[in-house]
């Protein structure tokens, strides 16, 4: 946060992805190494995990950036609407009471559609950032800012740990 509120996330060097690869190692390190993180994450209801993912509803946030002519088209309307698809997913899964036969499955087509759509997201953002520096500058301001270098790898690791937890069969 101090990084952004000083402008110095990405001026000459890609600072924001450095801190999204950073974060999202601490943050998996944490999940599968730190028993204090470790132990809550495996042992919660999955649907906690899940929750996080409602946080995906910002897309429309980006399309109203997109209108603005504030993000470019790639990443606000492609990204934009995967990450709503991914929400509203994710609202049907949290839905499924825990028994029901389906719901494994669902929850793994789920969770590979939003870490695909995720990464998509990023790596778009990475591609569009080597092309033209200042064409995702909207991403390095308060609250924004939040978006990778906070709550981005805190995705990941939960679509990892949500992997981890359905191939063990802790639901």
């Amino acid at each position: 946060m101090a990084l952004a509120r000083f402008g110095l996330l990405g001026r000459d060097f890609p600072v924001a992805q450095v801190i999204l690869v950073v974060t999202g190692g601490l943050f998996a390190w944490a999940a599968f190494r730190l028993a204090p993180v470790r132990n809550p994450l495996w042992n919660c209801d999955i649907r906690w995990l899940v929750l996080l993912h409602l946080s995906r509803f910002v897309g429309f946030w980006f399309l109203v950036l997109y209108a603005r002519k504030r993000l470019p088209y790639d990443f606000a309307v492609k990204g934009g609407w995967g990450d709503i698809v991914a929400a509203a997913l994710a609202c049907l899964v949290l839905l499924i009471p825990a028994g029901v036969s389906f719901r494994p499955l669902a929850i793994q087509v789920w969770n590979a559609f939003g870490l695909v759509d995720i990464l998509f997201v990023v790596g778009t953002a990475v591609r569009l950032t080597l092309a033209d520096r200042h064409v995702m500058d909207e991403l390095r301001h308060i609250p924004m800012s939040l978006l990778p270098t906070f709550l981005v790898p805190l995705i990941i690791v939960t679509h990892v740990v949500i992997w981890a937890r359905v191939r063990q069969g802790k639901l």
